[in-house]
Order: structure tokens, then C-alpha cells, then sequence
């Protein structure tokens, strides 16, 4: 399988194991872990996601051998694309929020499932590059498309185009990177942030996730209206009756999701 599905407490991680290939995807992991993304989606239990890797990459991206030794699929079946946009389409719309813990090298793919994330931790010797260019390969994961829409535009075609990679606190001051965090102390803070995170309302952040990601697609009037509509179906909601009556009680509250 190649990478790590676990749990802690309401945090579910996902790691992946293939430091020999700096973690580079194969088709089946991309197969595997939409599914785990999908049983995680319907699990009340999990509330936050974190992504990362073992060894001294996050992702490398891709398997580019087995996407140059790939044969052409069966009529009607999914080829080698289909199920890489699958799996980040998958993480884009998954509806908690989802950390990813960057511990090395975040290339290509890798730097495709880093822009899929909500919030970007970045141990200390970590750096982020695009590097499709170097090999000829065109993105298909959000690499062009995203990319200008979380740092600047220039910054973006500079890594587009060259192929290098910058560190994590470079990419801190572009805005990708939310905190840049001791190597060693990266997998604790991860736990840290997402409990922190897994004590508020589910509710509350599935619904400001849906709001922040159509944001940009539309005019401020429209999104204002879209917080607006939000905002009167979570006035119906148990949570934020919960929150409420917690803050008169002066305790903390007990959020259900619903």
C-alpha cells in the first residue's frame, strides 16, 4: 500500500512510506487512498486530517517510471489520469479540515497535494518546487492552475517555469507555509494543532470551508451573500445553540456536528 492510515483520537493521519522513492505516488496508492479519504469523509470520529511522509521527502510526486512504463487502459477503463484526479479532487472537496505536515522535499505531485490542503506546516528543511518542467511533464493536480492562487503570481511562474524549489521560510513569506516548525517537533505540532482544531464545531468548519474555497470564484457580493445563506442553516444547528449556551455557562463546549 506504501503509506499509513492511523489514528489519534479524533485525528486521523495519513503518512506516506515510501522513503527509498522520496514517497513518490504509484497509481495504486492514488487508488487507495481516495478510498481511505472517502471511509475518513463519512467517519463522525475523525474530525481533522493530516497529511505526511517518512524520510527525508514529503512527496516527490508521481511515479514517473510507472507513469513511462504504462499501458493504455481497456475501453471504458479509468487510465493513470482518471485516478489522479480522482484522488485530488477527493482532497480538495473533503469537507474537514485537512493539515498537511511538510517533512522534506514537496515536488511536483507532492507540491500538488500541499495546495490541495487547508493549512501547510513545514518542518524547518523542508522546500516546495514544482520540477514538472525539468522532466517535461505538464501538471494535472492543480500545479499550474492552483498554485498562482496561493502565492503570488509571479512567485508561482518562477516555479513553473525553472523547476526549483524554494525552502519553507521563504514560502512562509509567499503565504503558503503557516508556520515553519523544528524538524523534530513537526508530528507533535501537527497532533497539537489538529486537536485543537477537532474541538470546535465540525459544523462551523465544514461550512467555512465551503465558503473560503468558492470565495475566490466569485464577486464579494456573491460570497457575502453564500456566508449569509450558511449562516441561516447553521442558526437551525444544535452546535451553535451548544456554543452559545456554553458561553453563558462559562464552560466549554460540547460540539455534536449537527
Amino acid at each position: 500500500m506504501s503509506f499509513i492510515p492511523s489514528r489519534d483520537g479524533a485525528v486521523a493521519w495519513l503518512t506516506l512510506d515510501r522513503p527509498q522513492a522520496l514517497n513518490a505516488i504509484t497509481r495504486d496508492m492514488f487508488f487507495a487512498m481516495t478510498a481511505q479519504l472517502r471511509r475518513w469523509r463519512e467517519d463522525d470520529e475523525v474530525r481533522v486530517l493530516v497529511l505526511t511522509g517518512t524520510g527525508r521527502a514529503f512527496c516527490a510526486g508521481a511515479d514517473l517510471k510507472q507513469s513511462h512504463s504504462a499501458t493504455t487502459p481497456e475501453p471504458g477503463e479509468k487510465d493513470s489520469l482518471d485516478i489522479v484526479v480522482e484522488f485530488f479532487d477527493t482532497l480538495r472537496a473533503f469537507p474537514k479540515p485537512v493539515i498537511v505536515a511538510v517533512n522534506g522535499l514537496a515536488l511536483a505531485g507532492g507540491m500538488e497535494v500541499v495546495l490541495a490542503c487547508d493549512i501547510v506546516l513545514a518542518a524547518k528543511s523542508a522546500a516546495f518546487g514544482d520540477a514538472h518542467s525539468n522532466f517535461g511533464v505538464f501538471p494535472g493536480g492543480g500545479g499550474a492552475a492552483v498554485l498562482p492562487r496561493k502565492v503570488p503570481a509571479n512567485v508561482a511562474r518562477y516555479l513553473l517555469f525553472t523547476g526549483d524549489s524554494l525552502g519553507a521560510e521563504e514560502m512562509k513569506t509567499y503565504g503558503l507555509v503557516s508556520e515553519v516548525i523544528a524538524d523534530d517537533d513537526l508530528r507533535a505540532r501537527a497532533q497539537q494543532l489538529g486537536e485543537k482544531l477537532a474541538a470546535k464545531s465540525p459544523l462551523v468548519l465544514a461550512r467555512m470551508k465551503r465558503v473560503v474555497a468558492g470565495a475566490l470564484d466569485k464577486s464579494t457580493a456573491d460570497a457575502l451573500r453564500h456566508e449569509v445563506l450558511e449562516l441561516r442553516d447553521h442558526k437551525r444547528s444544535w452546535d451553535i445553540q451548544e456554543g452559545l449556551r456554553a458561553f453563558v455557562e462559562k464552560r466549554t463546549p460540547q460540539f455534536r456536528g449537527i
